[in-house]
């Protein structure tokens, strides 16, 4: 698992390109340039992995286009030790994004084949998360609740209330919802029960699926 000059430059060739779509967060910029997407994928990937496109990985699911998660990334606003739930670790590359934050993350995955990988490859490559967890993100971590932040990293045909009550009050929830295309949603807690809610267009994600454990 190598790290070159190569790749470091290709990632600052990626950071441009999101800086040109307009993502503004420099801490999230810095995580972007930081973190060796190439490692994160099949090999066969490799000379694909600082374009700025989604890929498939294990278990019919994909690593998100680098635009989508620092997307994602920037709109949760994270502060260092903020407690963040993420829903589909999938490969693991936001979950690093996220800990190159500085958040404690809380991340579900329900495909075991993924679990065990991600949960074994990420330790080694230096990104330690509070808790990685398999089971249903549908039911978040109520133990762990509440959190600063939840992130939802498949589409979601429906907001799952359970989310929404494991935020903490100013809390934020970023969460595509639809079927076939998904608007990018965001909802901030205001107090027990009221929440803003903020659309952000529309984006591709594979579906997030509840009980196939």
């Amino acid at each position: 698992m190598k790290d070159t000059f190569k790749h470091h430059g290709m990632r600052q060739q990626l950071v441009e390109i999101l800086i040109n779509k307009d993502i503004k967060d420099k801490n999230v910029l810095k995580a972007i340039g930081k973190i060796p997407r190439h490692l994160f994928m099949d090999s066969g990937f490799i000379d694909h992995a600082y374009q700025d496109k989604a890929f498939p990985i294990a278990a019919d699911q994909t690593i998100s286009q680098p635009y989508t998660v620092a997307f994602q990334s920037e709109l949760l606003q994270i502060t260092p030790e903020d407690k963040v739930l993420e829903i589909g670790t999938g490969s693991g590359y936001q979950t690093a994004v996220l800990l190159e934050l500085g958040a404690k993350v809380y991340s579900i995955e329900r495909q075991k084949e993924l679990y065990k990988k991600t949960s074994t490859f990420l330790p080694k490559i230096g990104y330690r998360a509070k808790q990685l967890i398999f089971g249903d993100g549908y039911k978040g971590l109520p133990e762990e609740a509440p959190f600063q932040s939840i992130i939802v990293t498949a589409g979601a045909p429906y907001v799952p209330n359970p989310l929404l009550s494991q935020l903490a009050i100013g809390g934020r929830l970023v969460i595509p919802v639809g079927d076939k295309v998904q608007v990018m949603t965001l909802f901030i807690r205001k107090g027990p029960k009221e929440f803003e809610k903020h659309e952000f267009g529309d984006f591709r994600f594979v579906p997030m699926l509840e009980d196939k454990n």
